[in-house]
C-alpha cells in the first residue's frame, strides 16, 4: 500500500483542496494519507476532522517523503526539485512547460496529469472547467467595471468552460454570440461589433497561429475587453500572457486583457466539494497500484520516461 501526501499550494491565492472527509469516509485506508498541519483550515475543516477519521497531519516537509503526491496545482509546486522518484497527481501541464518536463525526468517521476483524464469522451474534471469559465467571467467583469446586461459578448468555443462562461453570461442579461474552431474568420471579421471577447478553447498546441491576432485588438470597441479563461500564452490570444488573481489584468492596444490560470480557486469550496466526489477513488487506485483505463490513459511521465507523445512532438524531444 502507497501513501499519500497532501500539500498546502504555494501558489498565490491558490485555495483549492483535492480531498475533503466526507469522501475520505468512504476509503478503506485513510491510515495511508498524510496531510499539511491545517490543510482544510481554508474551508472551516480543522485537523482533528481528518485525525478522527484516520488520517495523518504532518509538516510541510514529512508530506514530500510519501510515495504519491496529490496536489491540484501540482506542474506549479516549487517542490517538484526536491522529490525523487515518487508520483504526482494533479494538474500537471507538461506538454506546454519544458522546464516541467526536465524536472519530472531529471527527478524520474511518474506524474499522472488531470487534464488527460476522460471517463468515456468526458473530462473527468469537467465541473472544475465550468467552474473556470463561470470564475473567470464574474471576477473580470468586476475588473471591468460594467455589468454583463450592458455588453454585447462573443464567446470562443463549445466545451464545458464555455458552457459555465455562457452561463453565467445569459444569467446575467449579456447579449452572446458564439463560435468556434469553424468560425475563427468570422469572428475576426466580426470582432468590431463585440465589448467582450471569451476565449474557451483548449488550444492545440501544435498550432502556429492565433484565434485572434494582435493586429486585430486595432479593429475591436475602444475600451473593450479579452477575457482569456484558457490562458495559453501567445496561444489562442496573441497578446496574452498569464496573470495572477492579485494582478489580473493589463492593457494591449487599449484592450484590458483578463487572463488569470487558476480562476476556480476564486470559488475554492465549491471546487473542492466537487472534486473530492470524484477524486478519492483514483486516489485508492493508485495506493493500490491497480490502475483502471481512465488513469492509464493519463500517465504522461512514467519514472522518467516520457509517455505522452504530444510532450515529444512540442518539445521536439
Amino acid at each position: 500500500m502507497k501513501t499519500v501526501g497532501f500539500p498546502i499550494s504555494h501558489k498565490e491565492n491558490e485555495n483549492r483542496r483535492a480531498i475533503l472527509p466526507e469522501q475520505i469516509k468512504l476509503m478503506e485506508n485513510p491510515n495511508f494519507l498524510f496531510f499539511e498541519n491545517g490543510y482544510g483550515d481554508v474551508l472551516g475543516i480543522s485537523d482533528k476532522e481528518f485525525l478522527k477519521i484516520g488520517c495523518n497531519i504532518c509538516s510541510h516537509e514529512e508530506v514530500f517523503t510519501k510515495d504519491i503526491i496529490c496536489d491540484p496545482k501540482v506542474g506549479d509546486g516549487d517542490y517538484l526539485d526536491a522529490l525523487n522518484n515518487q508520483t504526482i497527481f494533479g494538474w500537471v501541464h507538461a506538454t506546454q512547460n519544458r522546464e516541467i518536463t526536465d524536472k519530472l525526468i531529471n527527478n524520474k517521476l511518474t506524474a499522472y496529469a488531470w487534464e488527460n483524464m476522460f471517463h468515456q469522451g468526458r473530462h473527468i474534471f469537467w465541473r472544475n472547467n465550468e467552474l473556470a469559465g463561470e470564475a473567470a467571467v464574474m471576477h473580470a467583469f468586476q475588473c471591468f467595471g460594467r455589468m454583463p446586461y450592458e455588453t454585447k459578448v462573443a464567446v470562443i468555443g463549445r466545451g464545458n468552460t464555455a458552457r459555465g462562461a455562457l452561463k453565467v453570461l445569459s444569467m446575467l442579461g449579456a447579449d452572446i454570440i458564439q463560435y468556434d474552431r469553424h468560425t475563427e474568420k468570422l469572428l475576426r471579421e466580426e470582432i468590431s461589433d463585440y465589448d467582450v471577447i471569451v476565449n474557451c478553447v483548449l488550444w492545440d498546441v501544435m498550432r502556429k497561429d492565433h484565434i485572434v491576432f494582435k493586429e486585430d485588438l486595432k479593429r475591436m470597441k475602444k475600451n473593450a475587453m479579452i477575457i482569456d479563461v484558457s490562458c495559453d500564452k501567445n496561444g489562442g490570444i496573441e497578446t496574452s500572457v498569464p496573470t495572477t488573481i492579485d494582478n489580473p489584468t493589463y492593457y494591449v492596444d487599449g484592450i484590458m486583457h483578463y487572463v488569470v490560470d487558476h480562476t476556480p480557486t476564486l470559488f475554492h469550496k465549491t471546487f473542492s466539494i466537487n472534486n473530492s466526489k470524484v477524486i478519492y477513488k483514483y486516489i485508492e487506485q493508485l495506493m493500490e497500484d491497480c490502475i483502471d483505463a481512465d488513469l492509464r490513459n493519463a500517465l504522461v511521465v512514467e519514472r522518467g520516461n516520457i509517455i505522452d507523445e504530444s510532450i515529444i512532438k512540442f518539445q521536439g524531444r
